[in-house]
Protein backbone atom coordinates (compact mmCIF):
# COMPACT_ATOMS: atom_id res chain seq x y z
CA UNK A 1 0.00 0.00 0.00
CA UNK A 2 1.21 3.42 -0.70
CA UNK A 3 2.03 5.47 2.83
CA UNK A 4 3.57 9.05 4.10
CA UNK A 5 6.55 7.48 5.77
CA UNK A 6 9.18 9.18 8.37
CA UNK A 7 12.09 6.63 9.77
CA UNK A 8 13.86 9.79 11.04
CA UNK A 9 12.98 12.87 13.26
CA UNK A 10 12.79 16.35 11.18
CA UNK A 11 10.95 18.28 8.74
CA UNK A 12 8.82 17.82 5.51
CA UNK A 13 11.56 17.01 3.59
CA UNK A 14 12.06 13.76 5.83
CA UNK A 15 8.45 12.63 4.75
CA UNK A 16 8.28 9.97 1.23
CA UNK A 17 5.63 8.50 -0.54
CA UNK A 18 6.50 4.64 -0.03
CA UNK A 19 4.93 1.38 -0.78
CA UNK A 20 4.52 -0.70 2.86
CA UNK A 21 2.73 -3.77 3.62
CA UNK A 22 -0.46 -3.30 4.65
CA UNK A 23 -1.01 -3.55 8.90
CA UNK A 24 -2.49 -6.15 10.32
CA UNK A 25 -4.90 -6.08 12.73
CA UNK A 26 -4.79 -7.42 16.81
CA UNK A 27 -7.69 -9.09 18.74
CA UNK A 28 -9.22 -5.67 19.77
CA UNK A 29 -8.18 -3.82 16.66
CA UNK A 30 -10.03 -3.10 13.42
CA UNK A 31 -8.34 -2.45 9.97
CA UNK A 32 -9.48 0.47 8.47
CA UNK A 33 -9.67 1.28 4.95
CA UNK A 34 -8.73 5.42 4.95
CA UNK A 35 -10.72 7.38 2.68
CA UNK A 36 -9.73 10.71 4.03
CA UNK A 37 -6.96 11.91 7.51
CA UNK A 38 -6.57 14.92 9.03
CA UNK A 39 -3.72 16.88 9.99
CA UNK A 40 -3.13 18.07 13.48
CA UNK A 41 -0.46 19.92 15.54
CA UNK A 42 0.04 16.14 16.58
CA UNK A 43 1.13 15.22 13.68
CA UNK A 44 4.00 17.54 13.38
CA UNK A 45 5.54 16.74 17.02
CA UNK A 46 5.50 13.37 16.17
CA UNK A 47 7.49 14.17 12.64
CA UNK A 48 9.66 16.37 14.68
CA UNK A 49 10.16 14.34 18.23
CA UNK A 50 9.67 17.38 20.53
CA UNK A 51 9.12 18.12 22.59
CA UNK A 52 12.33 15.39 23.80
CA UNK A 53 9.81 14.02 26.43
CA UNK A 54 7.36 12.69 23.63
CA UNK A 55 10.82 10.09 22.24
CA UNK A 56 10.35 8.06 25.55
CA UNK A 57 7.11 6.45 23.87
CA UNK A 58 7.55 7.02 20.71
CA UNK A 59 11.37 6.07 20.07
CA UNK A 60 14.29 8.18 21.38
CA UNK A 61 16.53 8.05 18.57
CA UNK A 62 13.92 7.09 15.63
CA UNK A 63 10.10 7.06 15.62
CA UNK A 64 8.62 3.35 16.15
CA UNK A 65 6.23 3.61 14.27
CA UNK A 66 7.32 5.35 10.66
CA UNK A 67 3.70 5.83 8.95
CA UNK A 68 2.46 9.04 10.00
CA UNK A 69 -0.92 10.27 10.90
CA UNK A 70 -3.77 9.61 13.41
CA UNK A 71 -7.31 11.23 12.45
CA UNK A 72 -8.77 9.22 9.85
CA UNK A 73 -12.21 8.26 8.19
CA UNK A 74 -12.75 5.06 5.73
CA UNK A 75 -14.57 1.56 6.09
CA UNK A 76 -13.51 -1.11 7.85
CA UNK A 77 -11.81 -3.82 5.66
CA UNK A 78 -11.15 -6.26 8.84
CA UNK A 79 -11.48 -7.10 12.02
CA UNK A 80 -9.28 -8.62 14.78
CA UNK A 81 -10.87 -12.02 16.39
CA UNK A 82 -12.81 -10.38 19.47
CA UNK A 83 -14.11 -7.14 18.06
CA UNK A 84 -17.91 -7.16 18.01
CA UNK A 85 -18.76 -3.80 17.48
CA UNK A 86 -18.07 -3.68 14.07
CA UNK A 87 -17.62 -5.34 10.64
CA UNK A 88 -16.55 -5.13 7.12
CA UNK A 89 -17.95 -2.33 5.35
CA UNK A 90 -18.78 -0.19 8.03
CA UNK A 91 -18.22 3.29 7.47
CA UNK A 92 -16.16 4.69 10.75
CA UNK A 93 -14.10 7.83 12.07
CA UNK A 94 -12.09 8.51 14.66
CA UNK A 95 -8.19 7.16 15.67
CA UNK A 96 -6.12 5.43 13.36
CA UNK A 97 -2.37 4.48 13.93
CA UNK A 98 -0.88 5.43 10.59
CA UNK A 99 -3.87 7.18 8.83
CA UNK A 100 -1.96 8.80 5.85
CA UNK A 101 -1.77 5.55 4.17
CA UNK A 102 -4.58 3.07 2.44
CA UNK A 103 -5.14 1.38 5.49
CA UNK A 104 -4.39 2.06 9.04
CA UNK A 105 -5.12 -0.43 12.35
CA UNK A 106 -7.57 1.15 15.37
CA UNK A 107 -8.59 0.13 18.58
CA UNK A 108 -12.12 -1.19 18.24
CA UNK A 109 -13.10 0.04 21.84
CA UNK A 110 -12.04 3.72 22.24
CA UNK A 111 -10.50 4.95 19.05
CA UNK A 112 -13.47 4.81 16.09
CA UNK A 113 -16.89 5.48 15.96
CA UNK A 114 -19.81 4.52 13.52
CA UNK A 115 -19.75 7.57 10.23
CA UNK A 116 -23.47 8.89 9.45
CA UNK A 117 -23.84 8.34 6.12
CA UNK A 118 -24.59 12.21 5.68
CA UNK A 119 -21.52 12.90 6.82
CA UNK A 120 -18.65 13.18 3.96
CA UNK A 121 -15.16 11.02 4.45
CA UNK A 122 -13.33 14.34 5.06
CA UNK A 123 -15.58 16.06 7.19
CA UNK A 124 -15.43 13.73 9.21
CA UNK A 125 -12.14 13.38 9.01
CA UNK A 126 -11.70 16.72 10.61
CA UNK A 127 -13.09 15.90 13.62
CA UNK A 128 -11.60 13.30 16.26
CA UNK A 129 -8.67 14.95 17.83
CA UNK A 130 -9.52 18.54 17.30
CA UNK A 131 -13.18 18.32 17.76
CA UNK A 132 -12.97 16.25 20.70
CA UNK A 133 -10.04 18.76 22.57
CA UNK A 134 -12.85 21.38 21.73
CA UNK A 135 -15.43 19.48 23.51
CA UNK A 136 -13.16 18.66 26.70
CA UNK A 137 -12.02 22.33 26.67
CA UNK A 138 -15.65 23.64 27.11
CA UNK A 139 -16.74 20.88 29.75
CA UNK A 140 -14.10 20.93 32.09
CA UNK A 141 -14.04 24.84 32.21
CA UNK A 142 -18.23 24.21 33.24
CA UNK A 143 -18.94 27.10 30.57
CA UNK A 144 -22.38 27.94 30.72
CA UNK A 145 -24.86 30.14 28.62
CA UNK A 146 -24.41 33.51 29.02
CA UNK A 147 -20.95 33.46 29.91
CA UNK A 148 -18.23 34.85 28.13
CA UNK A 149 -15.75 33.20 26.82
CA UNK A 150 -12.50 34.02 24.70
CA UNK A 151 -10.55 31.66 22.66
CA UNK A 152 -6.66 32.34 21.94
CA UNK A 153 -6.05 30.47 18.38
CA UNK A 154 -10.04 31.06 17.42
CA UNK A 155 -9.29 30.16 13.82
CA UNK A 156 -7.31 27.15 14.05
CA UNK A 157 -8.15 23.33 14.14
CA UNK A 158 -9.44 23.10 17.77
CA UNK A 159 -10.54 26.94 18.07
CA UNK A 160 -12.70 26.65 15.17
CA UNK A 161 -15.11 24.09 17.01
CA UNK A 162 -14.47 25.78 20.14
CA UNK A 163 -16.19 28.87 18.92
CA UNK A 164 -18.71 27.08 17.67
CA UNK A 165 -19.45 24.57 20.43
CA UNK A 166 -19.79 27.68 22.84
CA UNK A 167 -21.71 29.53 21.07
CA UNK A 168 -24.08 27.12 20.72
CA UNK A 169 -24.50 26.94 24.35
CA UNK A 170 -25.41 30.37 24.43
CA UNK A 171 -21.53 31.73 25.69
CA UNK A 172 -20.60 35.02 24.03
CA UNK A 173 -17.82 34.39 22.20
CA UNK A 174 -14.76 36.68 21.64
CA UNK A 175 -12.54 35.18 18.90
CA UNK A 176 -8.66 35.85 18.50
CA UNK A 177 -6.79 35.55 15.63
CA UNK A 178 -5.55 36.92 12.50
CA UNK A 179 -6.79 39.73 9.98
CA UNK A 180 -7.51 37.44 7.15
CA UNK A 181 -9.39 35.22 9.57
CA UNK A 182 -11.89 37.55 11.27
CA UNK A 183 -14.65 37.04 8.99
CA UNK A 184 -14.24 33.33 9.23
CA UNK A 185 -14.22 33.49 12.95
CA UNK A 186 -17.52 35.67 13.14
CA UNK A 187 -19.26 33.14 10.80
CA UNK A 188 -18.91 30.41 13.43
CA UNK A 189 -20.85 32.42 15.85
CA UNK A 190 -18.37 34.73 17.58
CA UNK A 191 -19.93 37.61 19.23
CA UNK A 192 -16.35 39.78 18.54
CA UNK A 193 -12.88 39.16 17.18
CA UNK A 194 -10.03 40.96 18.06
CA UNK A 195 -6.94 40.97 14.96
CA UNK A 196 -4.21 40.24 17.22
CA UNK A 197 -1.79 41.95 14.66
CA UNK A 198 -3.44 44.93 15.91
CA UNK A 199 -4.19 44.38 18.98
CA UNK A 200 -2.75 42.53 22.65
CA UNK A 201 -5.88 41.48 24.29
CA UNK A 202 -4.24 40.49 27.44
CA UNK A 203 -3.16 44.26 27.94
CA UNK A 204 -6.93 45.81 26.88
CA UNK A 205 -8.01 45.62 30.32
CA UNK A 206 -11.14 43.25 28.90
CA UNK A 207 -12.18 40.37 31.17
CA UNK A 208 -13.65 37.01 30.95
CA UNK A 209 -15.28 33.63 32.77
CA UNK A 210 -13.38 31.74 30.35
CA UNK A 211 -10.07 32.06 29.02
CA UNK A 212 -9.05 29.18 26.09
CA UNK A 213 -5.45 29.39 25.07
CA UNK A 214 -4.97 27.41 21.89
CA UNK A 215 -1.96 28.84 20.93
CA UNK A 216 0.99 29.14 23.65
CA UNK A 217 1.98 33.07 22.53
CA UNK A 218 1.38 34.60 26.15
CA UNK A 219 2.83 33.91 29.51
CA UNK A 220 0.81 32.50 32.37
CA UNK A 221 0.70 35.66 34.19
CA UNK A 222 -0.32 37.87 31.04
CA UNK A 223 -3.12 35.33 30.94
CA UNK A 224 -4.60 35.51 34.43
CA UNK A 225 -4.85 39.30 33.77
CA UNK A 226 -7.86 38.23 31.37
CA UNK A 227 -9.78 36.86 32.96
CA UNK A 228 -12.24 37.36 36.08
CA UNK A 229 -11.94 36.52 39.85
CA UNK A 230 -13.19 32.45 40.40
CA UNK A 231 -12.58 32.21 36.30
CA UNK A 232 -11.24 29.36 34.57
CA UNK A 233 -8.11 29.50 32.25
CA UNK A 234 -7.90 26.79 29.98
CA UNK A 235 -4.43 25.80 28.47
CA UNK A 236 -3.88 23.43 25.86
CA UNK A 237 -0.72 24.70 24.51
CA UNK A 238 2.56 24.95 26.38
CA UNK A 239 4.62 28.55 25.89
CA UNK A 240 6.95 27.67 22.81
CA UNK A 241 10.21 26.32 24.43
CA UNK A 242 9.03 24.95 27.93
CA UNK A 243 10.61 21.65 27.90
CA UNK A 244 8.35 20.86 30.98
CA UNK A 245 5.22 21.53 29.57
CA UNK A 246 4.49 18.24 28.96
CA UNK A 247 4.73 17.05 32.54
CA UNK A 248 2.90 19.88 33.52
CA UNK A 249 0.33 19.49 31.63
CA UNK A 250 -0.88 15.47 32.34
CA UNK A 251 -0.64 16.33 35.80
CA UNK A 252 -2.55 19.64 35.71
CA UNK A 253 -5.03 17.26 33.94
CA UNK A 254 -5.78 15.09 36.92
CA UNK A 255 -5.95 18.06 39.26
CA UNK A 256 -7.97 21.05 39.02
CA UNK A 257 -5.18 24.37 40.05
CA UNK A 258 -6.40 27.28 42.31
CA UNK A 259 -4.34 30.24 42.00
CA UNK A 260 -6.09 33.27 44.08
CA UNK A 261 -9.41 31.96 43.31
CA UNK A 262 -9.00 31.00 39.64
CA UNK A 263 -9.06 27.61 38.37
CA UNK A 264 -6.27 26.79 35.89
CA UNK A 265 -6.73 23.70 33.97
CA UNK A 266 -4.21 22.15 31.53
CA UNK A 267 -6.21 19.90 29.05
CA UNK A 268 -4.93 17.19 26.59
CA UNK A 269 -6.95 15.56 23.81
CA UNK A 270 -8.74 12.77 24.96
CA UNK A 271 -10.34 10.72 21.78
CA UNK A 272 -13.75 8.39 22.71
CA UNK A 273 -16.50 7.00 20.86
CA UNK A 274 -19.18 8.80 22.88
CA UNK A 275 -17.35 11.91 22.23
CA UNK A 276 -17.13 11.13 18.72
CA UNK A 277 -20.76 10.66 18.30
CA UNK A 278 -21.40 13.60 20.20
CA UNK A 279 -19.54 16.06 17.04
CA UNK A 280 -21.08 13.50 14.10
CA UNK A 281 -24.42 14.33 15.60
CA UNK A 282 -23.30 18.08 16.03
CA UNK A 283 -22.10 18.33 12.13
CA UNK A 284 -24.72 16.21 11.09
CA UNK A 285 -27.45 18.77 12.62
CA UNK A 286 -25.29 21.34 11.15
CA UNK A 287 -24.80 22.76 14.39
CA UNK A 288 -21.40 22.98 14.04
CA UNK A 289 -19.70 22.68 10.49
CA UNK A 290 -15.80 21.63 10.56
CA UNK A 291 -13.87 24.44 8.62
CA UNK A 292 -11.74 22.64 6.06
CA UNK A 293 -9.82 25.38 4.64
CA UNK A 294 -7.26 22.99 1.93
CA UNK A 295 -7.30 19.48 0.48
CA UNK A 296 -4.58 17.39 -0.80
CA UNK A 297 -3.81 14.21 -2.35
CA UNK A 298 -1.39 11.51 -0.26
CA UNK A 299 1.25 12.46 -1.80
CA UNK A 300 1.24 16.16 -1.21
CA UNK A 301 0.92 15.50 2.58
CA UNK A 302 4.31 16.61 3.44
CA UNK A 303 3.81 19.68 2.09
CA UNK A 304 0.79 20.11 4.18
CA UNK A 305 2.50 19.61 7.02
CA UNK A 306 4.90 22.36 5.89
CA UNK A 307 2.04 24.57 6.18
CA UNK A 308 0.64 23.34 9.08
CA UNK A 309 3.71 24.17 11.19
CA UNK A 310 3.59 27.70 9.89
CA UNK A 311 0.89 27.68 12.85
CA UNK A 312 -1.20 29.84 10.44
CA UNK A 313 -2.98 27.17 8.84
CA UNK A 314 -7.00 28.08 9.21
CA UNK A 315 -8.94 25.13 10.08
CA UNK A 316 -8.18 21.76 9.10
CA UNK A 317 -5.88 20.45 6.19
CA UNK A 318 -7.66 16.98 4.99
CA UNK A 319 -5.88 14.40 2.83
CA UNK A 320 -7.56 12.26 0.68
CA UNK A 321 -6.59 9.35 -0.49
Amino acid sequence: MKAIVGTEYGGPDGLRLEDVPVPSPGPNQVLVRVVAASLNPLDWHYMRGKPYLLRTSAGYRRPKRTVRGVDAAGVVEAVGAEVTDFKPSDQVFGLCAGSLAEYGVSEAKDELAAKPEALSYERAAALPIAGCTALLAIRRADLKSGQTLLVNGAAGGVGTFAVQIAAQMGAEVTGVCSTANLDTVRSLGATSVIDYTAKDFTTSGDRYDVVLDLVGNHSLGDLRRCIHRHGTLVLSAPRPGEWIAPLVLPLGAMVTGKIRGERLLPILAKVNREDLGTLADLTADEKISPVVSRTCSLGDAPEAMRHLETGHALGKLVVTI
